[in-house]
């Protein structure tokens, strides 16, 4: 599933926010709840953002959006 994670990253990072959202919401991991976190964060979603983080067993990060996703990219790159 590692190559969905990268896709998903790659698509927000192109500024394809629907096409990541799209693909990551298929899946139900903890990594890919981060990610989906991530990405409504991006949007300024900051509840939503906070339910998928937490359905991780995480809290919304502290970190600025361009900190966490080089976080979650390099993470996704490890899997």
């Amino acid at each position: 599933m590692a190559i969905q994670h990268l896709q998903a990253l790659e698509l927000a990072a192109q500024g394809d926010w629907d096409g990541a959202h799209r693909l990551i919401q298929s899946y139900e991991d903890s990594f890919a709840c981060m990610i989906h976190g991530y990405l409504h964060q991006v949007e300024g979603d900051t509840g939503n953002a906070a339910y998928w983080y937490q359905r991780a067993g995480r809290s919304v990060p502290a970190n600025s959006l361009s900190e966490e996703f080089d976080r979650l990219y390099n993470l996704a790159k490890q899997i």
